[in-house]
């Protein structure tokens, strides 16, 4: 019978794939260890850090809310069509407010009732921004404001950790969606 049609023989001991697999978890492991300082302490600047860009995002999100109730306050015709994105608008404020203390094993409490009253109750205390007296016009200052915060949160994607970068992402998504919806023709309805 040939040679090559032959089982090769077993060698006595370890294999070389195990003996490289076990030597790539004993390197990551060393790593790991090696990294705890550093990572440690990169993790305690994290929350400050994701905590301000959450404030950040809130207030953007409360002074286009405050902008939306101009508009609607000096055109209350456009109510229909603006409440379902004034609504979405508040919802991402509350978003942002909602996650600013979270830890990696304990979800983020709700916002109390009387917090979110005082984020809206400061929010409405804010001077008005000026609307324009052209309902047209006023669409789209609105929808200019919608798509320069939806460029500043594209910005902002860059340096956020992975849940707020989501958090951002979507919300940015949406107010580009804000913006044009605010600027389709009434004709194309």
């Amino acid at each position: 019978m040939p040679s090559y049609l032959t089982a090769p023989r077993s060698r006595p001991g370890p294999r070389r794939r195990s003996l490289l697999t076990g030597a790539a978890g004993v390197a990551s492991a060393a790593l790991l260890a090696g990294c705890t300082d550093s990572a440690d302490s990169a993790a305690d600047e994290r929350p400050s850090a994701t905590r301000r860009l959450r404030a950040a995002a809130a207030k953007d999100s409360r002074e286009l809310l405050g902008r939306y109730d101009a508009v609607l306050a000096a055109h209350p015709s456009l109510a229909e069509r603006l409440e379902p994105l004034r609504a979405e608008v508040k919802q991402h404020a509350e978003a942002f407010e909602g996650g600013g203390n979270r830890s990696k094993n304990s979800a983020a409490p709700a916002p109390s009732p009387s917090a979110s009253a005082s984020a809206s109750a400061s929010a409405s205390a804010a001077p008005s921004p000026p609307v324009a007296k052209d309902p047209k016009k006023a669409l789209r200052e609105l929808a200019e404001a919608e798509r320069k915060l939806a460029d500043r949160r594209d910005d902002a994607l860059v340096d956020a950790p992975a849940e707020e970068g989501r958090l951002l992402a979507s919300v940015a998504a949406a107010g580009a969606a804000h913006a044009y919806l605010l600027t389709e023709s009434e004709d194309d309805k």
